[in-house]
């Protein structure tokens, strides 16, 4: 075990969102902060969109380490970043923070966690063309990382507008037409569910999985539940399927690691501290 130096004072950092009290990263943080014998603390920073930029000055002030933005601030906090890693401007979101000698450095590790967390069931990221459905900041984040994983990414959206946008921002990149989609699903080696159909409170995402190939695999990023019907379909053919919890929890590891000092490990016990 990694032990932090008794003379450090408490380290800070947080997550930033409105509202923010359904977040499971205080668990999650708060998890590896005990693991690993770390004196720190994670804590819930409920902000307004009219308050966000002051808040991340006093922070910064207060002695926090850094924080995590989440909806509705991953696109307007990139307009207060100092600095910005490549991931932030390929994802058009920022959704973690460092601070450091006077300034805020933002980036954004969705697409890290999504990656790592195919990785996990593994899923090869580029074992061939991948179809996401949803064109929200989630989509093109991990669509920008399974591209620079070399995978040949095509965006589906209900709004075709919003997915020929994202074909845009990310160049290189295909759109198919929403209706189009059941028919074409055959044609790819990942399927990305990258909207909100299918968590509990939202209806349920309509797609077939009748003519998918038999070495398909099936990755959602919803985690509430944890077997959405869109995994619990898959299963029943027989692909693999991916959950969304696992995304999360990686995805938290870039910042847990420069806010603290340790790179922390996931595992079945996480999984287990975050869904209790």
């Amino acid at each position: 075990m990694i032990m932090a130096h008794p003379h450090e004072s408490v380290r800070s950092a947080g997550i930033i969102g409105w509202p923010v009290g359904h977040s499971r990263s205080p668990a999650l943080h708060g998890e590896w902060l005990r693991r690993y014998g770390i004196d720190g603390r994670y804590v819930k920073l409920p902000t307004t969109p009219e308050d966000l930029a002051g808040r991340l000055r006093s922070l910064e002030r207060e002695g926090f380490v850094g924080a995590n933005l989440t909806i509705p601030h991953k696109e307007s906090g990139l307009l207060l970043c100092d600095e910005l890693a490549e991931s932030a401007r390929r994802a058009g979101a920022v959704n973690t923070l460092v601070f450091r000698d006077g300034k805020i450095i933002g980036s954004n590790t969705d697409g890290f966690g999504f990656i790592a967390n195919l990785q996990a069931h593994r899923v090869a990221p580029a074992a061939g063309p991948v179809l996401i459905l949803g064109a929200g900041g989630a989509a093109r984040a991990i669509g920008a990382a399974l591209q620079d994983a070399g995978a040949a990414v095509t965006f589906c959206n209900r709004g075709f507008e919003r997915a020929a946008a994202l074909n845009t921002a990310l160049p290189g990149t295909k759109v198919l037409d929403w209706r189009d989609r059941a028919a074409a699903v055959k044609e790819f080696a990942l399927l990305v569910n990258a909207t909100s159909l299918g968590m509990t409170g939202q209806p349920d995402l309509d797609m077939s999985l009748e003519h998918a190939a038999p070495d398909m695999a099936v990755a959602d990023i919803v985690y509430a539940p944890l077997e959405t019907p869109l995994l619990a379909a898959a299963r029943v053919k027989n692909l693999r399927a991916v959950e969304g919890l696992g995304m999360l929890l990686h995805q938290a590891v870039p910042g847990f690691a420069a806010w603290f000092g340790v790179t922390p490990v996931v595992d079945a016990q996480l999984y287990d501290v975050v869904m209790g």
